[in-house]
C-alpha cells in the first residue's frame, strides 16, 4: 500500500501562495488607486480563506465519537469540502463571469497594465509552488495512476479541492495573461473582459466536478477499488477463513468502516471461533491502520 498523503501539508502551501497574492494584490491596488485591483485582492483574500475552512474540517473530523455519531465524525471534511466547492463557484466563477458581463457594458481602459502582468506573473509563481506541494502528496498515494484516474477515484476530499484550486488558479492566471496582452497591444479593453468570462466559466466547471466528487463521498461511498482488492486478498490469506461471502467498506474521512460475511473454517466450539474471529480482525487493521471498525459475520452460505 502507498504512503498516506499529508493534507495538511498541501492546504498550508495553498494558504501561503493566496496570501502571497493577496498582499501583491493589495499593494498594487494601493498604489495605483485600481478599484478593479482591490476587488482581485479581496478575491485572493477569499481563496485564502478557502484553505481555513479546510483547517476547520480537518480539525472537526478528528473528534472522537459519540453516542450521537457513533462512527465518528471523518465526514466533516466532506461537508467543508463541498462548502469551499461552493464558495468557488459562487465567489470565484460567478463573479467572475459577472465581472466580465460588466467590463463589457462599461469598457475601460487598463490601469497600469505592466503592473498588472508583473502581479500575474508573480502570482503564476506562488500558484505553481502551491500546486508543487500538492502534488508532492499526491504522487504518494496515486502509484501508476493517472492524475485523472486519481481524481476520479480518490477519497480525500481536501486534497481534491486543493489540487482543484490550483490547477484552475493555473489556467486562469494563464488566460487573464493573454488577454491582458491582447488589451495592452489592441489597445482594445473588451479582450481582458473576455477573459474575465473565460477565467469565470473555467472556475464554474472545476467547481462543478469537484462537487460532484465530494458529493459521491457526502452520500456515502466505499474506499477505492484498489484498497477493497487489496482488503478482500489479504482477508482470504487467512487460514481461518476459507471463503469471502461479501465485503462492504465505508469511508469516513480518513477512517474506514468494515462489514465482513464470510464462511469461516470448522472450528471445535463457538468460543473457539470467536476468537479466530478476533484474530483476523486484529490483523486487518493493523495491516489497514485507516480501518477503524470492523464487523464480522461468519456464515455458511451466500
Amino acid at each position: 500500500m502507498a504512503g498516506p498523503a499529508d493534507s495538511l501539508s498541501s492546504i498550508f502551501f495553498a494558504l501561503g501562495a493566496n496570501l502571497a497574492i493577496f498582499l501583491a494584490k493589495l499593494t498594487a491596488a494601493l498604489y495605483t488607486g485600481s478599484g478593479a485591483m482591490l476587488a482581485e485582492a479581496i478575491h485572493s483574500l477569499a481563496d485564502s480563506g478557502n484553505q481555513l475552512l479546510l483547517l476547520i474540517g480537518l480539525r472537526g473530523a478528528k473528534r472522537p465519537p459519540s453516542d450521537k455519531h457513533p462512527l465518528g465524525y471523518g465526514k466533516t471534511i466532506y461537508f467543508w469540502s463541498f462548502i469551499v466547492a461552493l464558495i468557488l463557484f459562487s465567489m470565484g466563477g460567478m463573479f467572475s463571469v459577472y465581472e466580465g458581463i460588466y467590463k463589457l457594458k462599461h469598457p475601460e481602459p487598463l490601469a497600469a497594465p505592466w503592473l498588472a502582468i508583473g502581479i500575474l506573473l508573480f502570482s503564476i509563481i506562488a500558484e505553481s509552488i502551491s500546486l508543487w506541494g500538492c502534488l508532492r502528496e499526491v504522487n504518494k498515494i496515486r502509484g501508476a495512476d493517472s492524475l485523472f484516474t486519481w481524481f476520479r477515484s480518490s477519497r480525500q476530499s481536501e486534497l481534491l479541492v486543493v489540487f482543484g484550486e490550483d490547477v484552475a488558479a493555473l489556467f486562469g492566471l494563464a488566460f487573464a495573461i493573454v488577454a491582458v496582452g491582447f488589451a495592452m497591444m489592441t489597445n482594445n479593453p473588451v479582450y481582458d473582459a473576455f477573459g474575465s468570462i473565460g477565467i469565470g466559466l473555467l472556475l464554474i466547471i472545476i467547481a462543478l466536478t469537484i462537487g460532484m466528487q465530494i458529493k459521491r463521498l457526502l452520500i456515502g461511498q466505499g474506499v477505492d477499488g484498489a484498497t477493497h482488492r487489496a482488503i478482500t486478498a489479504f482477508l482470504l490469506e487467512q487460514e481461518e477463513i476459507r471463503k469471502i461471502f461479501n465485503l462492504i467498506t465505508l469511508q469516513l474521512g480518513h477512517d474506514v468502516m468494515v462489514a465482513v460475511k464470510a464462511e469461516m473454517i470448522e472450528f471445535p466450539n463457538q468460543h473457539e471461533m470467536i476468537k479466530a474471529i478476533n484474530r483476523c480482525e486484529q490483523r486487518l487493521k493493523q495491516a489497514f491502520p485507516q480501518i477503524c471498525w470492523s464487523f464480522f459475520e461468519p456464515d455458511l452460505q451466500d
